[in-house]
């Protein structure tokens, strides 16, 4: 199935096209070559922004200005959720964004967005690099007509904040989650009814109990949107998204276009931002999560082992059931779950052995 099968309606069609021709040919003059690359996030926006500026600004500098790129916030070219239609199309060389944005777009694309008890931030780079995953993503972005890149990762989310308590798995019944993705799919067989909100309106609905929950990003940019005012209880572990990759997406052709060294300077500055914007969200993080303890009087709550090992369950039945929508979707599944197979011993012994070293009580330090 290919990219142009996805333009939903003749009024969408519309707007990408106003902005296709608006902006679709990029400034070539003196060997010089001028992009524009718009985010899905609003200009500033703690965390998400610094990739994209991070991206824009290295490419320009380290290219000695041969190749320049402008960027532009969430709907100055194009509505957000259009991004990548308008890149597809030519209208923008480079789009910044999440891939759970997507997923409609491309079955397999679902594999992309964070999967519930799936491969944590580290094992998801490792399987870009070194497991294949760089090359099949390439396969399935190739599908809707674009070039992919790692561009940030959010790490490990909550599970999210709520206004009522959750004891057993009976008490996701009946409540209205704003949740997206492969996990909205498990909350729904719990009994749970997924809403998808933009973040922006998450806090009056979680206020107005318009929804009983929500999933946000983390920390440092719930305590920035004011949920631990309008939200009791936020609960861990991560389970939804145990992996949050940001993707950049470059239109095929202009891609292609480009000499090979232009393209290694893309590649790096995007290795570069993946790097940056993973440090950053786990350094602001930390400390958001301190201080919604020590000043907001925030008490982080942890689902039992019981519900944990039920909602594990039926994520699993979930994701075999994503795989089998098509040839390209089981592809993915099965590279995946290959490389995770192969990577949880090794991340166990390691990783999980050492933090739970840490935590024993010993004195340490000053």
């Amino acid at each position: 199935m290919k990219r142009r099968d996805f333009i939903k309606t003749a009024s969408t069609v519309g707007v990408v096209g106003a902005a296709a021709s608006a902006f679709a040919t990029p400034a070539i003059s003196q060997n010089r070559i001028e992009w524009k690359m718009q985010t899905t996030w609003r200009e500033n926006s703690p965390l998400l922004w610094t990739g994209p500026k991070l991206v824009a600004d290295y490419v320009s500098k380290m290219s000695g200005g041969r190749l320049t790129i402008k960027l532009y916030a969430a709907g100055e070219i194009a509505p957000p959720l259009q991004v990548m239609d308008v890149v597809a199309d030519g209208g923008l060389e480079m789009g910044h964004g999440y891939p759970p944005y997507w997923a409609g777009k491309l079955p397999a694309m679902q594999f992309f967005t964070p999967l519930p008890f799936g491969i944590t931030t580290q094992e998801q780079n490792a399987w870009f690099l070194y497991g294949g995953g760089q090359e099949i993503a390439d396969k399935v972005y190739g599908e809707l007509g674009v070039k992919f890149l790692p561009s940030g990762n959010t790490s490990v989310q909550s599970a999210g904040w709520f206004n009522k308590e959750i004891n057993s798995i009976e008490d996701y019944q009946g409540m209205k989650i704003r949740s997206g993705g492969l996990g909205s799919k498990v909350l729904a067989k719990v009994g749970a009814t997924p809403v998808q909100m933009p973040l922006g309106e998450v806090p009056q609905a979680l206020q107005t109990n318009s929804i009983d929950g929500a999933d946000f990003v983390g920390p440092f940019n719930d305590m920035a949107f004011g949920l631990h005012k309008v939200a009791k209880y936020c609960y861990w572990p991560g389970w939804m998204e145990p992996c949050g990759v940001l993707d950049c997406f470059i239109n095929k052709a202009a891609w292609d276009g480009l000499s090979d060294d232009l393209k290694a300077i893309v590649e790096a500055a995007n290795a570069m931002a993946n790097n940056v914007v993973l440090s950053e969200f786990v350094a602001k993080n930390a400390q958001a999560y301190q201080t919604l303890q020590t000043e907001h009087g925030v008490k982080m709550q942890f689902l039992n082992d019981e519900t944990l090992a039920v909602l594990g369950k039926i994520a699993g039945e979930v994701i075999v059931e994503a795989s089998e929508a098509d040839a390209l979707s089981k592809e993915v599944y099965d590279s995946l779950m290959s490389f995770r197979k192969l990577v949880m011993p090794y991340t166990n012994t390691s990783e999980l052995a050492f933090l739970n070293a840490r935590n024993l009580d010993f004195p340490y330090g000053g």
